[in-house]
């Protein structure tokens, strides 16, 4: 009997089918009873022919699924949607479970009339499990990361969109999931740093090197600043494609913190030894000045030699004290200033004639470009001549003998600009961020005897900020000089005039010839003894007591043009004194006159209160003093 090709292609298809091992394919009737098996159905599922052709397909589905009618469901989809496809558990012959990818298509005559099914089913376990198992690693992985407290983990698209959020950044940052998915994380940063860019420069160093690591500022939900390691490490797929970024934020305020402190503690050691060693400078000069004059005969001309040393080196010490007094208020921000215009030109000139004698020390060569019209900004006067003179001394002290040193101001672009530099010391890379913190000195200066204190440069900056200004520095590098750039806001008019007040303080000169009656009370004997031998040189008449009682009692008695009070005096202190004082000055009129180590505003203040006119810091300057003293009240 002769076979056509038809024929042929019936064979090779049963062939193909039933020598297939990859898949188990058989048929199955309407009923869902098994009519074929091939070699892939054996090898999948352990039934021999003989075993299952005839049974009932339901054979192969765990118990729960029987229970829920699956194998009924799947035939009756498959009939109505011409096929069925699932994947699921199903069980071998021996029992054991394996996970099957399952097709079960419809089979229909031509005139529509269903026939029977063909099951196609693959045992995909191996696969399953191997999910299964990077399932259950991303899980652990998940769990470990979002376990993590201590580092902020978190991923980042292409573009810096936060996209996952674990436990550690939560705690750090102070952001739930759900509020922080989905932005930039620019949000982290301080302004000024997203204002320079710096978030996406991260990014942009991550693309390139693969990583990008650092410290800085950041901030927290709540808007605290806090001082963080961070490391972003950019994520490509296999074929090199820029899939995202990791980033690790670990919190390193307190170890910032306690590093600071050291720093602290080293700086404020290095500032008790060098004020130990300021003060002996001034003290060993004026112990052996008086020594020498009390062996002098009067008259000799040495006694006025000694007398130039002791007022030279008494101006150091006041020197020292203000400063140490200064480094208090910047302590507890209360460094105040009085604002009215003025020209930096002239604040520049001022502090030129201050530092004088530190730059003739030191046989430098000045040189000055200033404008002839006025640099107008609104102001301190004074503090502003201590920013510069600070400044001024500072190149003094740090160049060596025979530099040069250059100040310049000019107006630019609304800002009044003054600049000082010199050819001196310069600044390490690695010390030119710290010099404007207290205490720090970046090398020890060439002038011997020129050390300071330290703290010229942090008040020289606190000055400048409260005039809503900077003061920077620039420097080459060690024995390339120095650069301090002052900015100060121009006045917005430059014809504004200062409100000029009567000073409380005539000049000494036009009250030459006043005699005054002065009662001087101060528990330190030789103070008083000092001032009143002062005052009798002036031509006045005086009465010294040493406390507050006999103070009182000689007001009525010696009747003074003008009383000098101590204000910390045993027994009845200063303020208590003039409280008294006001009611006699009710009956006739003297000036009651504070002489006090007290500086702070609050003490001005409260002397006001007590009732005192005047109010002047130990040491007392002779000419302040004199024209206090011979100004007379009517």
């Amino acid at each position: 009997m002769p076979t056509g090709p038809k024929t042929v292609d019936a064979e090779l298809f049963r062939l193909a089918v039933a020598q297939t091992c990859t898949y188990a394919v058989f048929l199955l009737d309407t009923a869902g009873r098994i009519l074929t098996w091939n070699a892939g159905a054996e090898r999948i599922k352990g039934y021999a022919p003989e075993e299952i052709i005839g049974r009932h397909f339901s054979i192969f589905y765990p118990r729960d699924a029987i229970d829920r009618g699956s194998p009924a469901h799947e035939l009756k989809a498959a009939a109505a949607e011409g096929h069925f496809e699932d994947e699921g558990w199903r069980l071998r012959k021996d029992g054991s479970r394996f996970w099957a990818s399952v097709t079960i298509t419809a089979l229909r005559d031509d005139d529509g009339r269903l026939l029977g099914f063909a099951k196609i089913t693959c045992d995909l376990t191996a696969r399953m499990l191997h999910e299964e198992a990077l399932r259950q690693s991303e899980e652990r992985f998940r769990l470990l990361v979002d376990g993590v407290i201590d580092y902020a983990i978190f991923m980042l698209d292409p573009q810096g969109i936060v996209t996952s959020w674990n436990g550690g950044a939560q705690r750090i940052k102070g952001y739930s999931r759900e509020e922080i998915i989905g932005k930039h994380f620019s949000c982290f940063y301080v302004p000024a740093d997203v204002e320079a860019g710096k978030p996406w420069e991260g990014l942009a160093r991550a693309r390139r090197t693969g990583r990008a690591e650092g410290e800085g500022w950041r901030i927290r939900k709540n808007g605290e600043r806090f001082w963080a390691r961070v490391v972003l490490n950019a994520l490509y797929d296999s074929e090199g494609r820029l899939r995202g970024f990791a980033k690790v934020t670990q919190d390193l305020s307190e170890r910032r913190q306690i590093k600071d402190l050291e720093t602290a503690a080293k700086n404020l050691n290095e500032f008790i030894a060098t004020l130990a060693h300021e003060l002996r400078n001034p003290l060993a000069p004026i112990r052996n000045a008086v020594q020498v004059m009390g062996k002098l005969p009067v008259g000799d001309p040495t006694q006025e030699a000694m007398r130039q040393t002791i007022d030279r080196q008494s101006a150091q010490l006041v020197r020292i004290v203000d400063d140490m007094l200064d480094i208090a208020r910047i302590a507890r921000g209360g460094l105040d200033i009085e604002h009215s215009p003025v020209d930096l030109a002239e604040v520049a000139r001022r502090a030129i004639e201050t530092s004088g004698p530190a730059l003739d020390g030191g046989k430098h060569t000045l040189d000055v470009d200033l404008p002839v019209t006025p640099l107008l900004v609104s102001g301190d006067v004074h503090r502003l001549t201590q920013l510069v003179t600070n400044l001024l001394n500072n190149s003094a002290r740090y160049t060596p003998e025979g530099g040069r040193v250059t100040v310049e101001a000019r107006a630019e672009a609304g800002w009044a600009v003054l600049r000082v530099r010199d050819t001196g010391r310069g600044i390490e890379p690695q010390v030119i961020g710290r010099i404007f913190d207290m205490f720090v000195q970046a090398h020890a200066p060439p002038q011997q005897g020129a050390e300071g204190l330290g703290v010229g440069l942090a008040l020289a900056r606190r000055i400048a900020e409260l005039h809503g200004g900077s003061l920077e520095a620039h420097s080459e590098g060690e024995n390339k000089g120095s650069e301090f750039t002052l900015r100060v806001p121009l006045l917005e008019r430059m014809d504004a005039v200062a409100d000029k007040r009567q000073s409380a303080v005539p000049d000494a000169t036009a009250q030459s010839g006043m005699r005054q009656r002065v009662l001087l009370a101060d528990d330190n004997v030789d103070a008083a003894k000092a001032l009143d031998l002062l005052l009798r040189s002036l031509g006045h008449e005086t009465c010294v007591v040493h406390d507050g009682l006999q103070a009182l009692e000689k007001a009525v008695d010696f009747r003074p043009d003008i009383v000098l009070l101590d204000i910390g005096m045993p027994g009845l202190d200063g303020y208590e004194v003039a409280r008294r004082l006001g009611k006699l000055k009710k009956e006739r009129s003297f000036r009651i006159v504070a002489i006090t180590g007290l500086s702070q505003e609050a003490d001005r203040q409260t002397s006001r209160e007590a009732g005192f006119d005047l109010h002047l810091v130990k040491p007392v300057d002779l000419d302040k003093l004199a024209g206090i003293v011979g100004a007379r009240r009517d």
